[in-house]
């Protein structure tokens, strides 16, 4: 039986790939696209969620716009466009859907998800966390119905990418980051420590350009993009991480990495404000509501990440 799994994105460009992983996993029943801010305003990265199903085929599931800043200031800060492109895709022009966003909100999308499949239900963030903040807060017995929720976001062992302690994502609403961690909600964290591990080259783009289909070139253009903008900015990694996919191939395969089980905060003040870090007041609780990835198998994901890619091409 599929898993059934809720991806939460701000639709840049390692979401489109995270997207793509999943299209092209036959064991995944894919609800839904909840819609957030961060690479992109909410409303760019709706149409982007909705422009790529339909480029690759599934202009069936559903996308639901989400909160679109943080919980606690009404602006956000964009990354610089030299990363994702202007419009999120690595200035990458692909038609728009004929379809509409819904109108249920994204929160009441995940509520009535958590209601309907329990255990069932992976929730798969690889933006900011208010739109699960947000859920928790309005119907906070989710936090125990809910199977489990496998984050990008954060670092414990190295350093964060906004500067040395913070990572992007977090960065966004580290007070939404903070209570969904602290809530007892079942959270693996799959952040910086391991997905600057997992780096895509220009050589596995190319063999998305020999598959020439209208999906394949536009993995492979916006991917090059995205690649140049490493080469940029990130020249010692020789390739551009790949974040957010690997959030949806361990929710799909929790064998990719190995954990640390921990109970984590994030820092919402002083100087180091956005630190993913254990949380000393939990730290001899023998429960642990969270796993951190520290290790991940590259060359397994590598393999799995371009076959599912390249299936959801064809």
């Amino acid at each position: 039986m599929a898993k059934k799994m809720i991806l939460d994105l701000d639709t840049g460009v390692d979401d489109t790939l995270a997207l793509s992983y999943t299209l092209g996993s036959p064991d995944i029943d894919l609800l839904g696209i909840s819609g957030t801010y961060g690479n992109v305003v909410l409303k760019q990265g709706l149409r982007n969620s909705l422009a790529v199903l339909s480029l690759l085929g599934h202009p069936e599931i559903p996308v639901y716009p989400g909160i679109d800043h943080p919980s606690d200031k009404d602006e956000f800060l964009t990354p610089s466009a030299d990363i994702h492109g202007k419009n999120g895709i690595g200035e990458v022009v692909i038609p728009d859907s004929n379809k509409e966003p819904e109108t249920t909100s994204a929160v009441d999308f995940i509520i009535d998800s958590v209601k309907t499949y329990g255990k069932d239900l992976v929730y798969v963030p690889t933006g900011p966390l208010t739109n699960l903040d947000a859920a928790i807060k309005r119907a906070p017995e989710i936090v125990d119905q809910i199977g489990q929720v496998v984050l990008m976001g954060g670092a414990l062992t190295v350093c964060g990418n906004v500067n040395p302690w913070e990572e992007a994502n977090i960065s966004q609403d580290p007070e939404a980051a903070n209570r969904v961690f602290r809530s007892g909600i079942p959270a693996k964290m799959i952040g910086l420590d391991v997905t600057l591990q997992t780096l895509l080259t220009k050589k596995e783009t190319q063999q998305w350009r020999d598959m020439d289909t209208p999906g394949s070139r536009f993995l492979a253009d916006m991917t090059d993009f995205y690649i140049g903008a490493y080469a940029k900015f990130h020249p010692h990694l020789h390739g551009c991480g790949l974040h957010d996919p690997l959030a949806a191939a361990v929710a799909i395969d929790p064998t990719f990495v190995k954990t640390l089980p921990m109970n984590m905060q994030v820092d919402v003040d002083g100087p180091t404000r956005g630190r993913t870090i254990g949380d000393n007041t939990r730290l001899n609780d023998p429960r642990k509501t969270m796993e951190v990835a520290v290790q991940v198998d590259v060359p397994r994901f590598l393999r799995e990440f371009m076959s599912r890619t390249s299936a959801a091409c064809r």
